[in-house]
C-alpha cells in the first residue's frame, strides 16, 4: 500500500507527502531502533518547511522502537556526524533534501562512530522492517493510507493496544547543542596559527551553513562578505544548490563586488562546498580532490587517498608527485568511507565536491575544506586561481553533465557499441568508462535521480576535450 521507492541506494530522499510523509517516517524510526539496535540516538533537520512534521514522526517511531533521542534542530549533515563519533550515540539520523527540490525531503542514516548506514550495511534491512512496521502501524489506526500519523497516541510494541503518549513509558527525548564543541573541532583540526587577512564571500544559500559561519567567523583573521546567511525552508533565493548556472553567477558577482580573494558557497546541508576564485570563476570540484589531497599529504607521508572514477587523471598525477597512494573507489559517500577504512585513506575526495576525512570520522564535511584552502592561500602567499591554474592546463575537463533520457540502458549501449572498439581500456567500476591515449569518458546513471552524467578530460588538450564532449553529448541526444 505504501510506496518505499524512497528508500535510494545510499539513503533515504523523496518527495514529500508523495513518496515521503510522516507515516513512512515514523515507521522507519522504528525500524531503524530495531535493526541498528540503537538505544541513543541523535536527531538534526535542515531548514526545509516539512523537517519538523518529519521529525516528529520520526522521533515517535525511534522512542516507540526502544530508543532514546537527543534532538540538535536545525544543523547541517556534518554536525549529525560529529555528534555520532564525538559524543557516543549509538546512531544519528539527518533529516535533509541536500541539494534537491524544495519540496523534497530524506534521511541520511548513521551508526555509532558515524559509520554510514546504505544498501549494503542495513539501509535495505530497514526498509523491509519499515515495510512490516507500516502495517501494524496501519492496522492499529495510528497512521492513514495517505501518509498522516497521529503523533497523540503510541505503539509500544508489536500488536499491543495503541494507548495516549501521557500514559505511555518511552525512552527520553532531549536536546542539545553540540554546536560550539563542534567548531572548537573544526578549528583544532585546520589550525588558527600563522593565518593571514583574507577577503572572503560566503553564501549560504539560505541553507543551514550560516549558523556554523557565524560562530566561526570572529574566531578567523578574515573579512567576511555573506549572502543569504537564514536557514529559509521557503528557499527564496532559489534552493541552494551552487551547481545551478543561476546560483553560481549570484555568488560569482558578489565575489567580484566585494573585492573577496576567494568565494565559498554550500548546498542545504553543507555537507558540500563549491568554490569562486578571486576573479569570481568557478573552480570545479575536481581540481580541488588534488589541491586538498596534497594538503592532507603533508601531514601524512605516503598516506593513501582516495578518489572516485569519474574524473581522476589529475588527481592520481598530483598525489603520486606528493609520494601518496591514489586509490580509486566506487563513487558514493559509503563506497568511499568503506574504501577509506580498507586503505586508512588520510584523505577521499569526489569530484562532486564531496570531501572526507580520516580524522573526521572517515565523513564528509562542507566546513573542513574551504577553511584548509583558505590555510593554503595563507601558507603560499597564492591565489586560489594560481593554486589550480596548472593542473586545470594539464588536465581540461568537461564538468559534470546531465542528460534526462527515456531508456538509460539502451544509451549506455548506443555509446558503448560506437565507443569501446578504440578504446585502450575499459572499466565498469561505476558506469562505463573508456580510455583512449589522449583523453577519457565516464558515463554513469545517477543513483538518486533519473538522470546520465558524463564527464570528459583529456591530456592538456582543451579543445579535443570539447570535441569528444560534443561527439558524446550528441551520441547520447541520438543525433549522431
Amino acid at each position: 500500500m505504501f510506496d518505499l521507492s524512497c528508500f535510494k541506494a545510499y539513503d533515504v530522499r523523496g518527495t514529500v507527502p508523495h513518496t515521503l510523509n510522516p507515516a513512512i517516517a515514523r515507521a522507519t524510526g522504528r525500524a531503524f531502533a530495531a535493526v541498528i539496535h540503537a538505544r541513543h540516538v541523535v536527531v538534526g533537520r535542515d531548514a526545509r518547511l516539512s523537517g519538523p512534521a518529519l521529525r516528529d514522526a520520526l522521533v515517535l517511531g525511534l522512542r516507540e522502537g526502544g530508543a532514546a533521542v537527543t534532538d540538535i534542530d536545525v544543523c547541517g549533515t556534518e554536525e549529525i556526524y560529529y555528534a555520532a563519533f564525538a559524543h557516543g550515540y549509538d546512531g544519528g539520523i539527518m533529516i535533509t533534501g541536500s541539494h534537491n527540490p524544495k519540496d523534497d525531503n530524506g534521511f541520511k542514516m548513521v551508526r555509532a562512530g558515524a559509520v554510514p548506514v546504505s544498501g549494503d550495511s542495513g539501509l535495505q534491512d530497514i526498509r523491509e522492517r519499515a515495510a512490516r512496521e507500516l502495517e501494524i502501524l496501519l492496522a492499529a489506526g495510528l497512521i492513514t493510507a495517505d501518509g498522516t500519523t497521529d503523533c497523540s497516541r503510541v505503539l509500544m510494541a508489536e500488536g499491543a493496544a495503541p494507548v495516549p503518549a501521557a500514559e505511555a513509558t518511552l525512552p527520553a527525548l532531549s536536546t542539545a547543542c553540540h554546536r560550539a564543541d563542534y567548531v572548537e573541532y573544526l578549528l583544532r583540526f585546520t589550525g588558527t596559527d600563522d593565518l593571514k587577512p583574507l577577503k572572503i564571500h560566503a553564501d549560504a544559500g539560505n541553507g543551514c551553513a550560516g549558523l556554523v559561519l557565524r560562530e566561526l567567523a570572529p574566531r578567523l583573521p578574515y573579512t567576511f562578505s555573506f549572502a543569504h546567511m537564514e536557514p529559509d525552508g521557503s528557499f527564496p533565493n532559489g534552493v541552494p544548490n551552487p551547481l545551478l548556472p543561476e546560483r553560481r553567477e549570484a555568488t560569482a558577482r558578489a565575489v567580484r563586488e566585494h573585492g573577496a580573494d576567494m568565494g565559498i558557497a554550500w548546498d542545504g546541508d553543507f555537507d558540500r562546498c563549491f568554490f569562486y576564485d578571486g576573479d569570481g570563476s568557478f573552480i570545479e570540484g575536481y581540481y580541488l580532490v588534488g589541491l586538498l589531497g596534497r594538503a592532507m599529504l603533508a601531514r601524512n607521508p605516503g598516506a593513501a587517498v582516495i578518489h572516485d572514477p569519474r574524473l581522476f587523471w589529475n588527481t592520481q598525477a598530483v598525489i603520486a608527485a606528493a609520494g601518496g597512494r591514489p586509490v580509486q573507489s566506487k563513487t558514493g559517500h559509503a563506497f568511499i568511507k568503506e574504501r577509506m577504512r580498507a586503505e586508512d585513506a588520510v584523505y577521499g575526495g569526489e569530484m562532486s565536491a564531496h570531501h572526507y576525512f580520516r580524522d573526521f570520522a572517515y565523513c564528509d564535511s562542507g566546513m573542513l575544506p574551504w577553511l584548509l584552502v583558505a590555510r593554503l592561500l595563507c601558507a603560499t602567499g597564492k591565489s586560489l586561481r594560481e593554486l589550480v591554474a596548472e593542473c586545470m592546463a594539464a588536465f581540461p575537463c568537461s564538468g559534470e553533465i546531465n542528460r534526462r533520457v527515456a531508456d538509460a540502458a539502451a544509451v549506455m549501449e548506443r555509446v558503448r557499441s560506437r565507443y569501446a572498439p578504440d578504446a585502450l581500456a575499459e572499466e565498469h567500476v561505476d558506469g562505463l568508462s573508456l580510455t583512449f591515449a589522449d583523453w577519457r569518458f565516464n558515463l554513469r546513471r545517477s543513483n538518486t535521480e533519473p538522470l546520465l552524467r558524463l564527464n570528459v578530460e583529456s591530456r592538456a588538450d582543451r579543445a579535443l576535450m570539447e570535441q569528444r564532449t560534443a561527439e558524446l553529448l550528441a551520441c547520447i541526444d541520438g543525433k549522431a
